[in-house]
């Protein structure tokens, strides 16, 4: 059942493009960019109310690896279900997003892949300082958490040493990107998670990704055109 108009990929992309363009870049402790409304509201809400409960998780080791099999990524079946899902991963591989991507980040967009994770964190969920690796040509968090304590769940940065230097906004819609690099060190400190954080995790990778079941559309590589 639908309850609310999706707006088409060309709309959904034009928002992304727009609220790329009006990044804001800081380059301390590395570059990185900050966006906000990155979004249409009806995507943002068609991932909320999307029937996938978050992962019951027993005890971490500080990494996404440690419960792999819960993980949620959007996959060619979920596109095929939910709307939402085939929505925006065709408003993500349209040139004009590879383009301004490839332009703004300094990478080489054609025929990398997308890959799109729904993470939803309850208590208990951390991630230690690590760094991402570099088949990953950029890496995109989108803030979709709400409720009272949902400002202090931004994710951690480090500095080159591996200390604490800050923490991102977790504003809902807004997103940090960054491009994996030596020093780009990043997590999640412990601390109370009183509901769920919602995020969702983008990325374009590289054409030799191992894990295909991850990809949102393994047979149809980006082109920036």
């Amino acid at each position: 059942m639908a309850y609310f108009q999706l707006p088409p990929a060309a709309g959904i992309s034009a928002r992304f493009c727009q609220a790329l363009a009006g990044a804001v870049r800081d380059d301390t402790p590395y570059r990185h960019w900050t966006l906000s409304e990155v979004f249409p509201e009806a995507i943002a809400a068609g991932i909320l109310m999307l029937p996938i409960a978050p992962p019951v998780l027993g005890p971490t080791d500080g990494t996404r690896n440690s419960y792999n099999a819960a993980r949620c990524f959007i996959t060619p079946a979920l596109r095929r279900d939910f709307p939402v899902c085939a929505a925006l991963s065709d408003a993500l591989h349209r040139p004009e997003v590879a383009r301004l991507m490839a332009d703004t980040c300094a990478i080489r967009a054609e025929g990398s892949f997308l890959r799109m994770e729904y993470i939803q964190d309850t208590d208990g969920a951390w991630l230690e300082p690590h760094r991402d690796i570099k088949e990953k040509l950029f890496s995109m968090v989108i803030y979709l958490c709400t409720g009272p304590e949902a400002k202090d769940w931004g994710t951690d940065i480090y500095d080159a040493e591996k200390n604490w230097v800050g923490r991102s906004s977790a504003a809902f819609n807004s997103a940090v990107i960054f491009v994996p690099g030596p020093a780009t060190w990043h997590g999640f400190e412990k601390r109370p998670i009183r509901g769920v954080r919602r995020l969702m995790e983008i990325n374009y990778v590289t054409p030799d990704w191992r894990d295909r079941e991850q990809l949102a559309d393994p047979d149809r590589p980006i082109r920036p055109g």
